[in-house]
């Protein structure tokens, strides 16, 4: 083969490989256009909305004249109503004591859901079935079920002799009773956790009974690892949800007709709060430093978790 004949093959080489970006080009357009209905879903209801809350956080907006710069006033402010403290305190509160307890409750049914056997079918619906209830009904039901006089919760436990405390005036219970209501919607984190249940190797489980590793070292040394990732993923989840909170509770305690009763300052969850200030006061700018604020403590809860997590979190193929 001449010099010119290897010449001409390179040539031909590089036409025929130049041909391949084209290619690639038309299959990442494509690609685009069937991501672009979440793309602009994404800059019109998550991205704009954010950006314009950013925005009005540095004004005094009442959502209906023209807006005033009032540069970091709205901020200062923050560190200066002792509503901000008193509600993000009760927010941590709750969220402390439904998120390990909702994991533990929804783990326990998922386990016993694998036990179950061709009937787990019918019960993972009926466990699901509440997840679909409106959260205000799940509000409601709360002022029935946990009635300190006449509600069902306080009836039960007299049978026991137990005198039931006052759950929704006194402020002490009020928390407790609101995580107990979340429990109805657990459901989405039951099929979760079984699904991940399912995907342990069985073999593993075979080879521990082997050795003589009884059921509570099996699930702390084979189920718990295995699962590790999926009980992060919903601690990651759950926590979000818990800090955001606000349907039942403002429902039970900020309704209409609720609105003089004095366990308020115990369901007072930020949300809410931020909820009072946007559309019951009209301080839009305000209400948007707290959202903001609110995205800075859900960012460092979130980085502080993640870092956490690579103690004890294990994906299949990591040398740890």
């Amino acid at each position: 083969m001449t010099t010119t004949d290897t010449l001409r093959k390179n040539r031909a080489g590089r036409g025929s490989g130049s041909r391949r970006p084209a290619w690639r080009r038309r299959e990442t357009w494509a690609a685009y256009g069937f991501i672009s209905p979440w793309i602009i879903g994404f800059l019109v209801f998550t991205a704009g909305p954010m950006i314009a809350s950013l925005v009005l956080s540095f004004t005094n907006y009442d959502g209906i004249g023209a807006s005033h710069t009032v540069g970091l006033a709205n901020y200062r402010h923050l560190f200066e109503d002792p509503a901000v403290a008193k509600s993000l305190m009760n927010t941590l509160i709750f969220a402390v004591l439904r998120v390990p307890l909702s994991m533990a409750v929804a783990l326990l049914l998922a386990m016993l859901l694998l036990r179950v056997g061709r009937a787990s079918g019918f019960f993972r619906t009926l466990f699901y079935l509440p997840v679909m209830t409106p959260s205000v009904a799940v509000g409601i039901l709360f002022l029935l079920l946990f009635n300190g006089n006449v509600g069902l919760i306080n009836h039960v436990l007299g049978w026991f002799g137990i005198s039931g405390p006052a759950w929704t005036t006194d402020g002490l219970w009020v928390k407790p009773g609101l995580v107990l209501t979340s429990l109805w919607s657990v459901g989405s984190t039951v099929i979760i956790y079984l699904a991940a249940l399912k995907s342990v190797p069985r073999d593993l489980y075979e080879a521990a009974e082997l050795d003589g590793v009884g059921r509570w070292n099996a699930f702390r040394h084979v189920t718990f690892p295995q699962i590790s990732g999926t009980l992060f993923f919903t601690l990651i989840v759950n926590t979000i949800a818990s800090l955001q909170t606000f349907t039942e509770a403002y429902t039970a305690f900020f309704g209409s007709s609720n609105s003089q009763t004095y366990s308020n300052d115990a369901a007072l969850f930020y949300v809410v709060y931020l909820f009072q200030q946007a559309f019951q006061y009209t301080h839009m700018g305000y209400a948007s430093a707290l959202a903001w604020l609110l995205f800075l403590v859900i960012l460092i809860i979130t980085v502080v978790q993640t870092k956490v997590s690579k103690r004890f979190v294990y994906y299949e193929g990591d040398e740890r």
